[in-house]
């Protein structure tokens, strides 16, 4: 698999995370085919790479709960 440059991405957060600074989640809905995921708190411990499928299904969950 070859890396993705997430230098240049918009980083968005998500509406679930805690207003007050804690459990937050930020997302770049901007590249073709994957959607990065990352801590906002810690955001140089890496990034979660997901296809757009798998983000599909997670986020509908979510929303279903």
């Amino acid at each position: 698999m070859r890396a993705i440059d997430l230098t240049n991405v918009t980083w968005r957060k998500s509406s679930y995370s805690n207003p007050d600074g804690g459990n937050c989640v930020e997302f770049a809905p901007n590249l073709p085919a994957v959607v990065p995921v990352r801590d906002t708190k810690n955001p140089a411990h890496g990034t979660l790479i997901f296809g757009l499928a798998a983000w599909s299904e997670f986020v509908g969950s979510v929303k279903g709960q």
